[in-house]
């Protein structure tokens, strides 16, 4: 029998197994499996469409927060010229603008007119006359001052990213091209997903035997960047599509334009990652986003693909081949001319000196993110979000605390530059400023450099030096209140004698910085003096445990151990301790906590309170004792180790210590503003520098520009309370003033406690008075501290 043929045999076998049957169940499984792959979509569809729309409904930056500086003030009386003026607007984040804008000011027939965020506040209209606000009108009303709206620092996440959020209408034109050229030149035509390029690009991927194009869209990478991993299985590029068309359903061209603008990681600069091209703008070309030029919009659109290969400030022409690279697809889709082109592909880069912008007070963010990292948790506990946190940084006073700072630093290194025994290296600094009435923290350095360290000098800890001798002399001087065995007053004598003091069998002999020596003073200019045996005679007589306590009341730490070096300040402390210790101080004897942050607010602008440290005053000492302790800090200021400060320049009414230990320290303040600036080295190598030529300098010339600055202008004189006595006393004894003594001075006293008995020592019949005496009052008062030797 002869085969079949070909045909037929397959026609045959054809018949055998295609049957109807089994027709039907092929049909019916392919069916099913279709069906399984339709379910199997929906079902993934609903499932990422649903998350997508819960995380659209939080922001689309749930996990960060808008950090504000506080408002700028301005008050009639102000004085300020208009130059002074546009500088503290442009600080506080106002531009210049014929507009009528949100954020900008004009000049209109003499008078400045600043146009406020869209947050609901008024317009305002100022007239300048004389050099000083003469007139202030806002929402039609005359005002005596204002408070414009607290301009946005930047965007914190709590994984360390760093924005500063844009809004479409905002962002150039010529950043959104140099974008669409570089990344996605079809985004508002498609819907999401670009299918021609995608084709394109597997076709030339399968050519090459290599990844050579990519083809995600904008949306793509947007949602990437937003809520998937960073990894290439297919379950993921799956996620990634259905993503992509419901975002594209959810929200218009412009919405995911300004999310991709605010969300695009461009590089890391310091401890933080830098994400949104106005972010960027800032970090590398210290301008606000809306002020950059063409040629600076293509190299932040060129750093997109790779951004830390393309980092500006590491690979200047690499960066620019790029940017080149981009500035020629625009040209070669009609986005810019030919002129355009050739005037940007010649402009230089145009980086910013500091890429971390002195405005944005870095070490200052890290107290807030710390700080927002408890709250943040506290919240989510409570089932509230604060979306917004209002600072207490003052854009202008952290403005003067950088200049002053570069200033002061510069003079700390020539200083150094002249021992033949310095190393080279770098001193470190490190200043804050705050409102002594309230704890606000207006201004903060850690570090010269945050870029390079992002140590936090403010919480380190260092032996203050002399910055702690008022503690010993509150210690002292508030027996006037407590009473006891003995009674000190600012008239007090004490003798800087070359002393040992035994202390748990060991001696201690202290001497000035310079050897000096003064013999026999009052407590008031051996305070000035910042004299050091004296200091430790005081502290002897009072007990070092008194002091310890004394201390511990003005909110210093526990290591503090009461012993002879004590009122030396040898026991270490932070600049943060000192500066709340210091308020106290400054605010008539009540005790504040810093704070960074005023309050808090959710997305729709309803309060949370304020910050969990927030200012609680404490009673630290009585008033009228503390106004003594100011009076005698004044003194130091006057004819004191900081005196300098009056030579200086700065002349508002002021009270403030040097310190010097293994470093320079100032702690000083008028009734606004408290100071306090550490200079040393991190090595814990010795400054050599008295506080008086380091840190004071930065100090001074710090407050004399905060003193041209809203609030902080007019300084008055420490008010004095009820219960102090003026007496004219001799400086050589103490005592009540005679006629034949010849260095006399005004000295204060809590009344009852001033010397009634005129002086012994200048009557041609004087005898050597007792060591204890009631001058005539009834109160025993101490006259001499002595030490005998043992």
């Amino acid at each position: 029998m002869s085969p079949l043929p070909p045909t037929e045999r397959l026609n045959a076998w054809l018949r055998k197994v295609v049957t109807p049957r089994r027709v039907k169940i092929a049909g019916l499984a392919a069916g099913i499996s279709l069906g399984a792959i339709l379910v199997a979509a929906v079902t993934f569809y609903f499932i990422y469409s649903h998350r997508i729309d819960r995380q659209l409904r939080a922001g689309v930056f749930a996990d960060s927060v808008n950090v504000y500086a506080s408002p700028l003030y301005l008050a009639v009386g102000d004085m300020l010229t208009s130059a002074d003026l546009a500088a503290e607007l442009n600080i506080a984040g106002y531009r210049e603008s014929t507009t009528g804008q949100p954020l900008t000011w004009r000049t209109e027939n003499g008078r400045v007119e600043i146009f406020p965020p869209e947050d609901g506040s008024a317009p305002a209209r100022l007239l300048l006359a004389n050099n000083q606000i003469a007139h202030i009108q806002s929402d039609g009303k005359d005002v005596r001052d204002i408070y414009l709206a607290s301009p946005l620092i930047t965007t914190l996440s709590t994984k360390k990213e760093e924005r500063l959020p844009v809004v479409f209408r905002n962002i150039p034109p010529v950043m959104v091209k140099a974008v669409l050229a570089a990344e996605d030149k079809r985004f508002f035509q498609h819907d999401g997903l670009d299918i021609p390029r995608m084709i394109k690009a597997a076709y030339t991927d399968i050519r090459e035997g290599r990844k050579e194009q990519g083809a995600s869209t904008l949306t793509m990478q947007l949602v990437r960047g937003l809520w998937l991993e960073p990894d290439k299985r297919w379950r993921r590029k799956l996620e990634e599509i259905i993503m992509t068309i419901h975002l594209e359903r959810a929200w218009p061209k412009e919405k995911i334009f300004e999310a991709y603008a605010n969300q695009i990681y461009l590089g890391r600069q310091a401890d933080y990652s830098v994400h949104g091209f106005g972010e960027a703008a800032r970090m590398f070309f210290g301008k606000k986003l809306r002020d950059i030029s063409l040629a600076q919009a293509a190299l932040l659109a060129g750093m997109v693909q790779r951004p830390s290969y393309f980092n500006p400030f590491r690979w200047p022409e690499r960066v620019k081949d790029r940017r080149d690279v981009v500035l020629e697809m625009m040209r070669h889709n009609g986005y810019i001319t030919a002129k355009q082109y050739e005037d940007a592909i010649n402009e230089p880069l145009g980086l910013t000196s500091d890429p971390l912008n002195d405005l944005r007070a870095p070490y200052f963010l890290d107290l807030v993110n710390e700080l927002q990292e408890k709250q943040a948790a506290k919240q989510e506990n409570s089932g509230e979000s604060g979306r917004n946190v209002y600072s207490t940084i003052d854009l202008n006073l952290q403005h003067a605390a950088d200049e002053a700072v570069a200033a002061g630093m510069a003079e700390v290194d020539r200083a150094l530059g002249k021992r033949t025994s310095h190393s080279g290296a770098k001193a470190e600094v490190a200043l804050i400023a705050l409102d002594p009435r309230t704890g606000e923290i207006k201004a903060l350095v850690g570090g010269r450099d945050y870029k390079k360290s992002q140590l936090n000098r403010i919480l380190s800890k260092r032996p203050p030096g002399s910055v702690f001798k008022p503690f010993v002399y509150a210690a002292a001087l508030e027996t006037a209140i407590s009473g006891g065995a003995n009674v000190y007053t600012q008239a007090s004598m004490v003798d800087d004698s070359p002393t040992t003091f035994w202390f748990d069998g060991k001696p201690y002999e202290p001497g000035n910085f310079h050897g000096e020596r003064f013999g026999t003073m009052t407590f008031r200019e051996a305070l000035a003096k910042s004299d050091n045996v004296a200091a430790v005679k005081v502290a002897q007589e009072v007990g070092y445990g008194r002091v310890v306590r004394m201390a511990r009341r003005f909110g210093l730490n526990d290591g503090i151990r009461a012993t002879p070096a004590v009122a030396l300040g040898t026991y270490q402390v932070t600049p943060f301790e000192i500066a709340r210790a210091y308020t106290a101080f400054a605010n008539g004897g009540m005790l504040v906590n810093p704070v960074v942050v005023s309050s808090y607010r959710n997305g729709n602008g309803a309060g949370l309170g304020a910050d969990a440290h927030s200012a609680r005053g404490v009673r630290a000492l009585d008033p009228r004792i503390n106004w003594l302790m100011v009076n005698m800090l004044e003194e130091v200021m006057r004819s004191g180790t900081a005196a300098g400060v009056r030579a200086r320049g700065f002349v508002l009414p002021a009270a403030g210590k040097t310190g010097t230990s293994h470093d320079g320290w100032f702690a000083g303040f008028t009734t606004q503003l408290l100071c306090v600036v550490w200079v040393g080295f991190d090595d814990y190598t010795e400054l050599g520098l008295e506080g008086a030529r380091s840190a004071l300098p930065i100090w001074t010339e710090f407050m004399k520009r905060a003193s041209r600055i809203g609030p902080y202008r007019n300084a008055q004189e420490f008010p004095s309370p009820k219960g102090i006595t003026q007496t004219q006393i001799c400086t050589e004894s103490g005592e009540l003033a005679g006629d034949e003594c010849e260095n006399t001075r005004e000295a204060y006293f809590v009344s009852g406690t001033e010397p009634r008995v005129k002086c012994q020592l200048h009557r041609e019949d004087a005898v050597v008075p007792n060591v204890a005496s009631d001058n005539g009052s009834g109160v025993p008062v101490r006259d001499v501290v002595v030490n005998s030797q043992p």
